[in-house]
């Protein structure tokens, strides 16, 4: 009887291929990246500087939450990367949507996470032409040219493919 108990606890195949599936998602989400070729808007990050004021450095610009699940999932890999290419160029801005700064900036304290996490205002979201889902990033080369807009999670290895080009590329003259 006990033999016959356990045989039924056995997961079927499909069950693994199932498991398979969720497991590939969670650690290799998909994402809609879409070429772009505009320039960067001007809008403020934080303290009286701007977004523009980062011309010469590659940025990715990211729209999340501290209560959207896919854009925590995210954030040690921007952290990760931030840190292991900040010297080559490197800046991230991470708009939050929450509520209150003090909110965001306990979650970014309490997490580790270095890079500015300003709030969205309504003028910022409609510079980059509204989020309409999040996770969201942008992508913006030295030349303050937003090249790609990634609709979903980046990982370790998206933002090697969309950023690392673009931190080889040679300074531009100014």
């Amino acid at each position: 009887m006990t033999r016959d108990f356990l045989k039924k606890l056995q997961p079927s195949p499909g069950t693994w291929i199932l498991f398979g599936l969720i497991t590939t998602l969670w650690f290799r989400p998909p994402a809609w990246v879409t070429q772009q070729n505009q320039p960067a808007p001007a809008v403020p990050i934080q303290s009286g500087k701007m977004l523009s004021d980062l011309r010469g450095q590659v940025v990715l610009v990211n729209f999340w939450a501290t209560w959207c699940p896919y854009c925590r999932h995210e954030m040690p890999a921007m952290q990760a990367y931030y840190q292991a290419n900040h010297a080559r160029g490197l800046e991230i801005v991470a708009y939050s949507l929450d509520k209150s700064q003090s909110e965001v900036d306990n979650f970014m304290r309490a997490q580790g996470y270095r890079f500015p996490a300003p709030l969205a205002t309504p003028s910022i979201v409609q510079a980059f032409g509204g989020v309409n889902r999040m996770p969201l990033s942008f992508v913006i080369d030295r030349d303050g040219r937003i090249r790609e807009r990634i609709a979903g999670q980046v990982h370790a290895g998206r933002l090697e493919s969309l950023l690392g080009p673009l931190l080889d590329a040679a300074l531009p003259r100014r």
